[in-house]
């Protein structure tokens, strides 16, 4: 479908067509999100309390995916949320239950997605198949952070090894939640250009005055990766660093913040406070949903570098130049760009990335 030159010397970028085309957007949402791992939340949050189900859609009006939680002792598996004997929805709310037992009919499996028993089906033969069990994806961990995929065409483990050759010296599960900073937003522009802006610091001497002064513009690098594209942001002083221990790869390096983009839509972005995650979940062609969590584990440092403020004014300028890019790839005299050979290797691995997964 697309071709993209693995030469960023000679590239050129995913066409206009890419982020208009219905077709397109039909064909990502089962060759690249229904096939990607995706974030699900973290299990320590999910199953803070007595319940040991708990339902979720993922991707929420793109993929649309009932999927349940389940939990069985330390095990926690992922099945589908949906009967198999009517397709109606198992679990609306979490809950602490025994077994799963279907609102509509009555049909009963345990925790595991094993069918057990299903009224006035006496007479029923061939009954029951293992199609009648409900189906299981797989689930893998990032620490303590859960993922699945609709029909996954990568391995897990690379990613986590990709992400811990880096940020292993961080214990994440000691980081606090807090909810109160996280936030929702809404981005006019598809799910596509937001990732484009996120994967290059070009822009940010000509967008980001607050964030720039805290960068060293002419050290920022970006390091590509199988399913993972990594921007490492240098202080421009001495303060607000990492810490690192030796050995570690970036050791006597001021590292003032590791921008990590997960395949197709999750972004960590670490810094010496603690763990920002990004989800962009495409909602429609013009119309993206882009949420922040947010851990801390120095609260105080998260106040000197004004984190929640400066998260804010840099999410404003981006909508702003992403909306701006979504109204201009409308004209009828844009077919494509050219990428930056010193700045825009992370565009170019995305755009790489999305037309072999499209079949280019």
């Amino acid at each position: 479908m697309y071709h993209i030159h693995p030469d960023l010397r000679h590239a050129g970028t995913l066409p206009a067509d890419f982020y208009h085309n219905p077709a397109v957007w039909e064909a990502c949402r089962e060759k690249v999100f229904a096939r990607s791992w995706q974030y699900l939340g973290d299990e320590r949050r999910l199953f803070s309390g007595p319940e040991n189900i708990h339902p979720l859609w993922l991707l929420e009006k793109y993929l649309d995916e009932p999927l349940l939680l389940t939990k069985r002792g330390e095990d926690v598996e992922c099945l589908t949320n949906v009967c198999t004997h009517r397709g109606m929805i198992l679990a609306q709310h979490p809950a602490q239950v025994r077994k799963l037992t279907c609102p509509y009919h009555g049909r009963r499996f345990d925790l595991g997605g094993k069918f057990e028993f299903m009224p006035e089906f006496r007479e029923a033969e061939d009954f029951p198949r293992p199609c009648d069990d409900l189906h299981r994806l797989p689930l893998d961990r990032w620490r303590q952070f859960l993922f699945t995929s609709l029909a996954p065409g990568s391995d897990f483990k690379s990613i986590v090894a990709t992400l811990e050759e880096r940020l292993y010296f961080l214990d994440f599960a000691a980081f606090t939640p807090r909810p109160e900073y996280n936030k929702v937003y809404n981005v006019q522009a598809h799910w596509a250009l937001y990732l484009d802006n996120y994967l290059e610091g070009f822009h940010v001497p000509f967008v980001h005055n607050d964030l720039g002064a805290l960068l060293d513009y002419g050290s920022y690098t970006t390091e590509c990766y199988e399913e993972v594209v990594l921007q490492i942001g240098y202080a421009s002083g001495g303060d607000f660093t990492f810490a690192l221990p030796q050995g570690h790869p970036d050791f006597g390096r001021q590292v003032t913040a590791y921008y990590y983009w997960v395949y197709p839509n999750l972004m960590l972005n670490v810094y010496p406070w603690g763990v920002q995650l990004n989800i962009v979940r495409p909602v429609t062609p013009t119309f993206t949903k882009v949420e922040f969590i947010y851990y801390i584990q120095d609260h105080a440092t998260f106040e000197l570098m004004n984190g929640a403020n400066l998260a804010e004014k840099t999410e404003r300028e981006d909508e702003f130049v992403v909306e701006a890019v979504q109204r201009g790839l409308g004209s009828r005299f844009y077919p494509g760009g050219r990428f930056s050979p010193q700045r825009e290797s992370g565009v170019h691995a995305l755009h790489r990335m999305l037309a072999r997964a499209l079949g280019g």
